[in-house]
């Protein structure tokens, strides 16, 4: 079931690409950034709560509040650069880009959680630098 949820991701985020190149034109793109955000928090805590989830608020640990908030810092920081680059750039040549995140996080999940590095996961990954780089020279 997770590679519905997966692909279902990868459709909006390639939706994310070419709704924000239109509508970024003629805007800031920090100020885009901002109002993508709000819409994103009110989707997002509108979810929690018709699932009832708040009321599992009172569980998260202080680990948990500040690895999802490096999280969101995160998460933020890399759309304030994505819309900066969809702005400046092509979309067929930023969205490659962004998505080295997935080869990136292969190695970082090595590194950070021990993850094991298998050949098909080697190879998975060093397709994705080689295709990004046909992609975007």
């Amino acid at each position: 079931m997770w590679w519905i949820y997966a692909l279902l991701s990868a459709l909006f985020a390639a939706l994310t690409a070419i709704l924000a190149k239109i509508g970024i034109k003629g805007v800031d793109s920090n100020l885009a950034t901002a109002l993508r955000t709000v819409v994103i928090l009110v989707l997002a805590w509108g979810i929690v709560y018709f699932r009832g989830g708040l009321a599992e608020v009172h569980t998260l640990t202080r680990t948990n509040l500040l690895f999802l908030g490096l999280s969101g810092l995160a998460t933020g920081l890399s759309w304030i650069f994505y819309f900066k680059a969809l702005q400046v750039g092509r979309v067929s040549r930023v969205a490659p880009v962004d998505k080295l995140s997935v080869a990136l996080t292969i190695v970082l999940s090595v590194v950070f959680l021990g993850e094991k590095l298998t050949w098909q996961t080697g190879v998975g990954a060093g397709l994705i630098v080689i295709g990004t780089l046909v992609l975007i020279l």
